[in-house]
């Protein structure tokens, strides 16, 4: 019998860590604070900032991301999309998304929680520098949403969890699309159609009887690359890589890509995006017009949008709330999915091409997160089903 490396009362704690859903949004937290720490601290700032500003000197005809963060926001995250993708695409095949009565609830609310944010943030930075960032507060941290529902335990009934976790994924699917087509470069035809073409072959790969495997993978390489010299930000060649998985596969691959992104690619994007170095002050940072639209946009505008649109459904008999399901519960819901976290930094690194004013927003991102976070549980503390 082979020796085992590593005895059970190491590997079954971890197996623990990685099955618990909540375990993302605390490392999450901690990689946050552990950056914003470092970034900040005398001893420790000019080399953390330094290291993530690193940058390779490749051959320009080579068309590669040029540094470290580059690096990790569109490559690595394309890796976090196509997870994304496949959870998208497994609910609107196989799970709540699949029945449109069900389905109506969620989608009209992720609308609802992705046009009033925008619409609040886009009257706050009206004629300002900041007004191209109005698609900062439309987004839904999934991870971050459904681990703090997970910490409620029973004060979030199982049907409120489900809710949440469609209006997260139709949240996202919103994200990738504002991305695709409002937060990237010129379109260059030439990479595009080549994307197009590499479209194809997966397609007709897809008629055949090959197992989704390495010649899909290596395909999907060539759709990334050709997606990130196309002006498309290459992060959407994720989502799109996803849909030629098969349906019946799609299970298999969530579990397997589950793992390395939650605990390695969204840690990592944790790191680098929130090395953000704080000069002024922590309050006088977020004394700004751009600020004040993100958080008003998640944390008022979040839960108000969800709320109206899931209201008017209801009263047009479209729709019903959830069983077991309370108004108040649906509004610490709302205020749960305020959770911006890793969707709205990675916008307003899209957004804005200043990094001081991307590191203002990641400010704005950061509080609006936590006090969604601190109203979500308040209310759902006290509005609970007895």
């Amino acid at each position: 019998m082979p020796r085992k490396i590593f005895p059970n009362k190491i590997i079954s704690p971890l197996q623990a860590i990685v099955n618990d859903s909540r375990s993302v949004g605390i490392i999450l937290c901690l990689c946050t604070v552990f950056s914003m720490t470092f970034s900040n601290w005398g001893a420790t700032r000019e080399g953390w900032l330094g290291f993530w500003e690193t940058t390779f000197h490749l051959p320009e005809e080579l068309h590669l991301p040029h540094g470290l963060l580059h690096v990790v926001n569109d490559a690595f995250m394309a890796v976090f999309f196509f997870l994304v993708g496949m959870e998208i695409k497994r609910e609107l095949f196989l799970g709540e998304l699949r029945d449109l009565r069900k389905a109506l609830l969620p989608v009209f609310a992720a609308i609802g929680g992705m046009l009033i944010p925008a619409l609040i943030y886009s009257m706050i930075n009206k004629g300002t520098e900041f007004r191209g960032g109005w698609g900062i507060p439309m987004a839904t941290d999934i991870a971050f949403s459904l681990g703090v529902a997970s910490l409620l335990g029973s004060r979030v009934p199982a049907s409120l969890k489900i809710f949440l976790t469609a209006l997260a994924i139709i949240d996202d699917l919103g994200a990738i699309i504002t991305i695709a087509f409002f937060y990237g470069g010129k379109l260059q035809q030439i990479w595009a159609l080549g994307a197009l073409a590499i479209m194809v072959i997966l397609w007709f790969l897809g008629k055949t009887k090959l197992k989704f495997g390495f010649w899909h993978f290596l395909l999907g390489l060539g759709l990334w690359y050709c997606i990130f010299n196309s002006g498309i930000h290459a992060t959407v060649a994720g989502v799109i890589f996803a849909f030629f998985v098969p349906t019946r596969a799609l299970h298999t691959w969530e579990l397997r890509f589950h793992t390395p992104v939650n605990f390695l690619i969204l840690p990592i994007f944790a790191l680098a995006n929130t090395a953000i170095r704080i000069d002024g002050g922590l309050i006088p940072s977020l004394d700004n017009t751009l600020n004040a639209g993100i958080i008003a946009g998640l944390v008022i505008g979040k839960p108000l949008g969800i709320l109206l649109f899931c209201y008017l459904l209801v009263r047009l008999g479209w729709g019903r709330l959830p069983e077991k399901v309370q108004w108040s519960q649906m509004a610490g819901v709302g205020m749960l999915a305020g959770i911006g976290f890793t969707m709205s930094i990675f916008i307003s690194m899209l957004a804005f091409q200043d990094p001081s004013t991307q590191n203002i927003a990641k400010i704005g991102v950061l509080a609006a997160s936590v006090l969604s976070v601190i109203t979500g549980c308040i209310t759902l503390m006290i509005f609970r089903e007895d």
